[in-house]
């Protein structure tokens, strides 16, 4: 996956949060079931992000960005501020 694709699937991962705001707000979904898709959501925003910055830390450093990998939830959800 390239940045090109990387950041389209984000932007995507971004509307569809938009969209669960917005079918709450119209009573299509309730707020356990919208706050359950936007967990799911945030969780794959947070490895694409990741994955994005993997790249560019390989690409800054000479090294193949294609040998970057998206990882774990455990691993990105696990990282320390």
């Amino acid at each position: 996956m390239d940045d090109n694709a990387i950041h389209d699937h984000i932007t995507r991962l971004v509307a569809r949060e938009h969209a669960l705001r917005e079918r709450l707000a119209a009573g299509e979904i309730g707020a356990d079931e919208e706050r359950a898709e936007l967990q799911r959501a945030e969780i794959e925003l947070d490895r694409y992000w990741d994955l994005l910055r993997q790249r560019q830390a390989r690409r800054e450093f000479g090294e193949n960005p294609d040998d970057a990998a998206l990882r774990s939830e455990g691993t990105v959800e696990g990282y320390q501020g």
